[in-house]
């Protein structure tokens, strides 16, 4: 009997059998009828021949993406539970008390106490709790999975889903470099007056500013930096916000450098999201530097792709960001990013979409972060540890994104085009 790797972001998430499969089918079938459910595929009497091993993965992906993109089936608790159990099954994790460590901006550390079990909106939750964060600010903020550089840089990993188990999810990857953040969750510095108004929200976010300023992701001149320092020694907190919120690159995350094709072929750049747009430094072949911004509401879709190259252990995944962009009234041209944040990415420009959807739809500014639609995305990826893996194709799967309305207006928004992806991987009862 064969089982199946879900991968989340090119990581081994959970390892499920089709009979595990077909037991959350029947349940979501029970829970919400026949009729919402997608079709899921059939119970064979013989053994499968290779063919057939493939349609069924391909079945199953399909299947797992049409209940993760329905608007009631994807956020149930039944489906989410799954994954989680099935992701504490996997990794062979008791559900015990312990202990774990979540780092704020300032680089403070807060030890809480959670069940391995718990999942991220419980530990988010458990950390505003010993924060003293008030409850109506709590969805204002996020886990992030981050890896720390020896030299201090940080790459953002993902935002932790309500589908995992942040206990699991950090313990899994067996490296010290990787931390769990607090940072907010929101784009619009409209929302910097509710967080402000709390003792809490203020040092939580005049924390993470500082860190931004030290970082260089805002972009400070010596005469503003002359100004921050004063205010800092004043202990001048809002003061301090003010004055980054007036210099670009505030509350933007910044990735590390990659290569993008724009406006020519094999650009170094660094990307940055925030304020509605991606913002580019470029460096072009001639050594001359540029700098740009493609704004969320002119693109019309972008998408996130993935391929593997080299052989056995050493073969390699390489991501790409690529977004249709309205460059001018009739002109539209893609856009493409090669880095291994492409998802992150992704996951940025839709949550800046969903704000902007909010708005549009007059929802409050307290209620923005607990609408926001959760971006979830699968992408099926090779594991090195596993030879005897039964290879369903030669490459992997390109994933598709939909972040802004299909039809020609740019300024036509719909986020039921976005969607997220599954990943497959068959594996036979010799590699468990």
């Amino acid at each position: 009997q064969l089982a199946y790797n879900i991968h989340v972001n090119g990581v081994l998430h959970c390892r499920v059998r089709y009979s595990q499969l077909l037991g959350l089918h029947e349940q979501i079938k029970k829970e919400y009828g026949s009729n919402v459910v997608p079709s899921f595929p059939p119970k064979k009497i013989f053994t499968l021949t290779p063919a057939e091993v493939e349609q069924r993965r391909e079945q199953l992906e399909k299947y797992m993406q049409a209940v993760r993109q329905h608007p009631l089936l994807g956020s149930s608790d039944l489906f989410n539970s799954f994954l989680r159990k099935a992701q504490q099954d996997t990794q062979h994790v008791p559900t015990e008390e312990v202990t774990l460590d979540i780092w704020l901006s300032s680089g403070q550390k807060v030890t809480v106490n959670i069940l391995t079990s718990d999942q991220t909106e419980d530990v988010l939750d458990v950390v505003a709790t010993k924060l003293d964060l008030p409850d109506y600010l709590v969805g204002y903020f996020s886990l992030f999975l981050v890896r720390e550089g020896v030299d201090g840089s940080l790459t953002f990993v993902r935002k932790l889903q309500e589908f995992e188990l942040p206990y699991v999810s950090i313990t899994s990857l067996q490296n010290s470099e990787f931390h769990i953040v607090l940072r907010k969750s929101y784009w619009d510095m409209a929302y910097d007056a509710d967080v402000m108004d709390s003792r809490v929200g203020l040092n939580l976010l005049y924390g993470q500013t500082v860190s931004d300023v030290e970082r260089g992701w805002i972009l400070v001149n010596k005469d503003q930096h002359r100004q921050l320092k004063s205010l800092q020694e004043k202990g001048s907190k809002k003061e301090f916000i003010h004055l980054c919120q007036t210099l670009k690159y505030y509350g933007n995350v910044k990735f590390d450098p990659c290569v993008t094709d724009f406006p020519e072929k094999d650009c170094q750049v660094i990307v940055s999201a925030g304020n509605n747009e991606l913002n580019f430094h470029v460096k072009l072949p001639n050594e001359q530097m540029k700098e740009g911004s493609f704004k969320v509401t002119r693109m019309r879709c972008w998408r996130v792709t993935s391929s593997v190259s080299g052989v056995s252990s050493k073969c390699e995944v390489k991501l790409e960001l690529s977004f249709e962009y309205l460059m001018s009234k009739d002109r539209l041209q893609w856009v493409t990013i090669t880095s291994q944040q492409a998802i992150m990415m992704s996951i940025c420009l839709q949550a800046m979409v969903d704000e902007l959807m909010v708005k549009k739809s007059g929802g409050s500014i307290k209620k923005v972060c607990v609408q926001l639609r959760v971006s979830t995305h699968f992408l099926d990826s090779p594991d090195p540890n596993r030879d005897q893996t039964i290879k369903l194709s030669t490459k992997l799967n390109s994933v598709s994104l939909r972040g802004i309305s299909a039809s020609n207006s740019a300024n036509d928004i719909s986020s039921d085009d976005f969607h997220g992806n599954y990943a497959f991987e068959g594996i036979g009862d010799d590699d468990l």
